[in-house]
């Protein structure tokens, strides 16, 4: 098995600064606009990014909602592992806001698929955006691009990519990991 950084912990606090950044570019203040995580792993960017929008750049309007795929997913019965729920938290109206939909690493675009079905049980938004950490741009299988990128990446065969945050694995850094055989 071998393992590559991608992105060490300087490298990921400054693209999260770009992407808040562009984030406010369009946003603005927040007022019609809302942020949802796409659970287990957006989360833990998604909260990255609320915090630092709310402290670093000193936006308080800032609505972060947390959204649970995992019964809306074309895989939910297909594979031999039981798949567990996490929770959504949205408590906030979704009707006419624009969302961001926040997840880690945008790979075939079937869990962005699954958001998309799932949000529709709170509401219509006005629009709906999508910011990735990693995107991994040879792999789709549906047509979603995200509108926020902070790094692109071609892995190939068997590599995955591996996102590590300091609040759930300790450390905040990007690993390509894949088979040394290959």
């Amino acid at each position: 098995m071998s393992q590559k950084v991608l992105l060490n912990a300087t490298e990921v606090n400054i693209i999260l600064h770009r992407l808040a950044c562009q984030l406010i570019e369009k946003h603005k203040d927040f007022a019609n606009t809302v942020l949802i995580g796409i659970q287990p792993r957006g989360k833990f960017l998604a909260e990255r990014l609320t915090k630092m929008l709310k402290e670093d750049y000193n936006i308080k309007n800032v609505h972060l909602g947390l959204l649970d795929i995992t019964f809306f997913r074309d895989d939910f019965r297909r594979g031999e592992k039981t798949l567990e729920a996490n929770t959504t938290e949205i408590n906030f109206l979704v009707e006419d806001k624009n969302i961001v939909f926040i997840d880690d690493v945008l790979y075939t675009g079937r869990s962005i698929r699954s958001a998309l079905t799932a949000i529709q049980s709170f509401g219509r938004p006005k629009e709906i955006e999508l910011l990735t950490l990693i995107d991994r741009r040879f792999s789709r299988h549906l047509p979603i691009q995200p509108n926020y990128r902070g790094r692109q990446v071609d892995a190939i065969n068997n590599e995955r990519v591996q996102v590590n945050w300091i609040e759930n694995d300790g450390e905040d850094a990007v690993y390509l990991i894949g088979n040394i055989n290959e």
